[in-house]
């Protein structure tokens, strides 16, 4: 069988068949509390746990999805301030892991392997293990009750991270590239910024979108715990409102769940080839 032959055609036809069933398999698994969410936010109330329970909704509608936005008046300030407060910290991180991704994967300097251990170490710790002293910090900060002490925790976590997946990417552009730049008269910076940055661009992309779906994620337990303002309330504290006393709004709760996954989303599907690309790149010299 010739070299070129591409590696799924390398199986026999019932491991190809064991492959695709079991990928067939994990994509149930992973999808089903999705699909299911999904055929909730489109049932009545009243229909939820009716007996015998149905899957498929009846009479399905999308009057969750409209009367949400009645329920939690505050639901539209909910949604920008998540992205507000990702936009922000994913900003801020590429500002500070562009470079020092950049020298960690070029210069040879004293602690650079203790500080890239350090950096996974941090991945370790739970952001609820530090709840107490980030506390104090952001009161001693004076950012308490305002977008800063959800996004300042947010790009701490994060960082660590986005330095390992970029330093990774960086090592990977062959050192050449600048050795002619500079034999060319080219300074560091401008060699920087006219070579690197253009070659390390997809794994930018890559660590723009994963820190921005991080940065969605990780706001509740930083919310709940440094804000007390509604006007500054992410998403995830905001689906809260559909708690009742008495009873729990599963539709809307359902529906707004996934209006507020949507951004998060949309990222993923428009950015979905650069994300791959990014990821692939220099897999293969």
């Amino acid at each position: 069988m010739s070299n070129q032959t591409a590696m799924i055609n390398r199986y026999k036809w019932y491991e190809t068949l064991a492959i695709y069933a079991g990928i067939a398999l994990f994509l149930i698994f992973i999808l089903c509390p999705f699909v299911e969410g999904f055929l909730v936010s489109l049932k009545p109330l009243s229909r939820l746990f009716s007996s015998p329970y149905r899957f498929w909704p009846e009479n399905g509608s999308f009057d969750a999805y409209v009367t949400m936005w009645d329920s939690v008046p505050g639901f539209a300030r909910y949604v920008f301030n998540s992205l507000f407060i990702s936009t922000v910290a994913t900003a801020i991180v590429l500002v500070l892991v562009v470079p020092a991704a950049y020298a960690f994967a070029r210069f040879e300097f004293m602690g650079r392997g203790p500080l890239l251990a350090a950096f996974l170490a941090v991945n370790m710790f739970s952001g609820a293990v530090l709840l107490i002293p980030l506390f104090r910090l952001m009161r001693s900060l004076g950012v308490l009750n305002t977008y800063a002490s959800m996004i300042i925790p947010g790009v701490a976590f994060l960082i660590p991270t986005a330095i390992w997946l970029l330093r990774t990417y960086m090592v990977r552009i062959p050192k050449e590239l600048e050795e002619a730049a500079y034999v060319d008269g080219a300074g560091r910076f401008y060699t920087f910024r006219r070579v690197i940055l253009p070659l390390a661009m997809p794994g930018i992309t890559v660590v723009a979108i994963t820190t921005f779906i991080g940065a969605y994620a990780q706001q509740f337990i930083f919310a709940l715990t440094f804000n007390s303002k509604t006007e500054y309330m992410p998403l995830p504290i905001g689906l809260f409102s559909y708690f009742g006393r008495q009873e729990v709004i599963w539709n809307e709760l359902m529906a707004a769940s996934f209006v507020g996954i949507a951004p998060a989303m949309i990222v993923i599907f428009f950015l979905q080839r650069y994300l791959v690309s990014g990821l692939t790149a220099g897999a293969v010299k």
